[in-house]
Formats: C-alpha cells, sequence, structure tokens
C-alpha cells in the first residue's frame, strides 16, 4: 500500500511541476519581450523583418538601410525559429524564435550581407553599395 501511494505522489509532483512549467513558460506568445527573453528594442532602433523562407524576399526591407554604429534588430515574424549571421562573422542574433526580437545590434561597417544559419538560402544585406544581396539558390527562392 505504501508502495502504490508513493508512486501515486511521484507521478502527482511530475504532473504538477511539468503543468506549473507550461503555465510559466508558455503562457506568452510573445509580448514585449518578443517571446525569447529580448526586450522589446528601443523606438530608435531599425528593424529589420523576417518575413519567411523566400531567398533574398526573406527579408523586409531587403537592402536595409542602417546607419553605422545604431542598432537595429531582426523581427521574426514567420513561424519558425532563425539565425541571422553577418557573413563575415561579426554579427550572430542567436536564435530568434516565432514572434520576437533579436537583441540589439550595432553595425561596425557601412554595409554587410547576411544570412540565416538554419535557413541558408535566406540572405540579405544592409547598406550595400550595390542593393543587390548575394544571389540565391535553393528551394525557397523565388525565381
Amino acid at each position: 500500500m505504501t508502495r502504490k501511494i508513493t508512486r501515486w505522489a511521484s507521478l502527482l509532483a511530475a504532473s504538477l511541476a511539468t503543468t506549473l512549467a507550461a503555465w510559466h513558460c508558455g503562457g506568452s506568445s510573445g509580448g514585449p519581450s518578443g517571446g525569447n527573453g529580448n526586450p522589446a528594442p528601443p523606438a530608435s532602433a531599425t528593424t529589420i523583418t523576417i518575413v519567411g523562407q523566400r531567398g533574398a524576399q526573406s527579408f523586409s526591407a531587403n537592402p536595409a538601410s542602417v546607419t553605422q554604429g545604431t542598432l537595429f534588430v531582426w523581427h521574426n515574424t514567420d513561424n519558425v525559429v532563425h539565425h541571422i549571421v553577418l557573413n563575415d562573422g561579426s554579427l550572430d542574433s542567436g536564435d530568434i524564435t516565432p514572434g520576437a526580437f533579436s537583441p540589439a545590434l550595432r553595425l561596425a561597417t557601412d554595409g554587410a550581407n547576411y544570412h540565416c544559419t538554419i535557413h541558408p538560402t535566406m540572405v540579405g544585406s544592409i547598406n550595400q553599395s550595390s542593393g543587390d544581396p548575394p544571389p540565391c539558390t535553393g528551394p525557397y527562392c523565388e525565381h
């Protein structure tokens, strides 16, 4: 009898812990923090919107206009996680969950090309004089 009570109590405790964790962690669909713990970006930050896996049309605006040294963020309006890096490796957004913002970043150069490490065909550029990101190849590119 004691063994059954102990097992029942263990199952109840595990169920309660799971319910509390889901309530605490899953009760928000984004909110002001964007869902991944990053605070909402400062009002002065330029936002580059992640719109989906569409090659060079994955980001809006593309190319983006960001003044060197000012803050910018990526905002993930897609329904999957993205991870954006500058092609030269100098900036890394970390994982950006659906609805979330990247941390606020500063562009140290006059321009840069970037891509999603999870979906490498997603490409974009910031302040590139050519105005065009690298060519997109793969299943997500629109032709």
